[in-house]
């Protein structure tokens, strides 16, 4: 229920027109502690520490970062090859005549990364109808730095591999991993001005919309159009369900999967599929707030704290739940439920599967030398610093929209730096946009070395400028 704090059961919150229990005292009841908010060392030192922890916003980062991390040390141990045997591990799923073989790495990149692009799917509605997208004014800024973000790092990767298989890697450096990003920005500006993490979340939610429409168009296989219309009429289905108020789960997961086989067989990348699904999740709740309250105080004043035999209240209260949990949309209950396992299992597994380089020298070597490598490079670092900065502040003095709240030119600039962590999309991409496995080792190295030598530029303009901020203060 809106404005009801975690953790308090509706029954215990007032409500304007309700009418209390005759048996009910004006104390609150104590709600009942669950066993990590409990006393003892174990709990207090260990398990608390690490629940604030996956709460912070960085948490996913970190844990993207040991994932990958995890992969480079395996790939470059006495067990290298060990790596490379298990991601190339073949797995069936067959259905009489009909079935799909892939290697492990493949069902990571085509099936388990669809759910992250469904959570993508979903941030993106959520900020179309609720967030920074949904005004003109407020969208301008972001997409218009977006755009210069994935325009100069293209245009600088072409002009360094214009031509054979190797230039199909120009969407590589398009890319901004918002994990790391966020996380950066976080670390770097803990005083930063307010509006300068909002500009950076609606830019990278514009520049996924950017890389799904580059993957949709220019990294799928040749289409097959039946497949294609029955996936078209799997999402008419999917609408026509929403509208029909069929809010079962189940359903709902066999017609995302019926999706994902339609986009899958059609050539187009079956991520899109969660995309699609994500973007057609109703972003309005079924129940009224108020309608529930008022049920709430109505079971609540029919039913015995101690009932006999113990379960006779159960129904009731299973309604209430189920209402109460209609009262959220389902944008915001599938997000909320499916972001802690994007953040911490999808990703990280897709690191630890994709991350894993030999660095041997003779692979730095020719990384070194390789136009592929330095396009990543230069585009992630340069293009993206240079794109954004230039088309945020050039919008602003043309005044298109404003600058962030608070916000000066080196905060943008520190800003435009951080999003050159390419990371999580630009090894997606990599995947797809390239069948010679040397340009791929060739690409990987260039979005190491760009995340690294990005989120190490953001975070020193912004500590710099930061701290430049404060020093007036400090000193009065």
């Amino acid at each position: 229920m809106a404005g009801v704090p975690w953790g308090v059961p509706g029954s215990l919150v007032g409500v304007e027109g309700a009418v209390p229990h005759a048996d009910r005292t004006n104390e609150r009841a104590e709600v009942r502690r669950t066993w990590a908010q409990g006393e003892g060392p174990l709990r207090r030192r260990l398990v608390r520490p690490i629940q604030a922890f996956l709460h912070e916003e960085s948490a996913g980062g970190v844990l993207l970062l040991a994932a990958a991390v995890a992969a480079l040390a395996w790939a470059n141990s006495p067990w290298g090859a060990g790596y490379e045997r298990l991601w190339h591990t073949q797995l069936s799923i067959r259905l009489g005549p009909w079935g799909i073989s892939e290697d492990l790495r493949h069902w990571v990149n085509d099936a388990l990364m669809s759910l992250f692009f469904l959570v993508v799917g979903l941030e993106i509605k959520r900020e179309l109808v609720t967030g920074e997208l949904r005004e003109p004014r407020a969208a301008a800024l972001p997409a218009i730095a977006a755009l210069g973000g994935m325009v100069v790092p293209a245009l600088i990767y072409l002009a360094l591999n214009p031509g054979g298989e190797a230039a199909r890697g120009w969407g590589i450096p398009m890319a901004t991993d918002i994990a790391f990003a966020v996380g950066v920005l976080t670390l770097a500006a803990k005083v930063a001005p307010s509006g300068l993490k909002p500009f950076l979340l609606a830019l990278a939610i514009v520049d996924d919309i950017g890389a799904i429409v580059v993957i949709a168009l220019f990294y799928s296989e040749g289409v097959a159009w039946g497949p294609l219309l029955a996936a078209a009429g799997v999402c008419g289905l999917i609408a026509a369900a929403w509208r029909s108020s069929v809010r079962s789960a189940p359903v709902h997961v066999a017609l995302g999967a019926l999706l994902w086989i339609a986009v899958y067989a059609s050539g187009v990348h079956p991520t899109i599929a969660g995309v699609a699904m994500g973007l057609l999740t109703p972003a309005v709740a079924f129940e009224r707030p108020r309608t529930v309250s008022r049920e709430a105080h109505r079971v609540a004043d029919e039913t015995s704290d101690q009932p006999s035999p113990p379960d006779a209240d159960a129904p009731q209260w299973l309604e209430l739940a189920r209402l109460a949990r209609e009262a959220v949309s389902p944008l915001a209950r599938v997000e909320a439920s499916l972001h802690p396992w994007t953040s911490f299992v999808v990703v990280p597994v897709f690191a630890l599967a994709n991350a894993g380089v030999r660095l041997s020298g003779e692979a730095l070597r020719g990384a070194v030398g390789s136009r592929v490598t330095l396009g990543v490079l230069l585009g992630l670092v340069v293009g993206k610093t240079v794109g954004i900065s230039v088309a945020t502040l050039g919008a602003a003095r043309l005044h298109l929209a404003p600058l962030p709240a608070g916000a000066d030119r080196s905060d943008v600039v520190g800003t435009a730096a951080v999003a050159g962590i390419g990371f999580t999309v630009s090894l997606f991409i990599t995947e797809l946009a390239f069948a010679d496995r040397a340009l791929v080792e060739e690409a990987k190295v260039g979005i190491l070395a760009a995340s690294v030598v990005a989120g190490a530029l953001g975070f020193g303009l912004l500590s710099i400028t930061r701290a430049r901020a404060a020093s007036p203060s400090e000193e009065l």
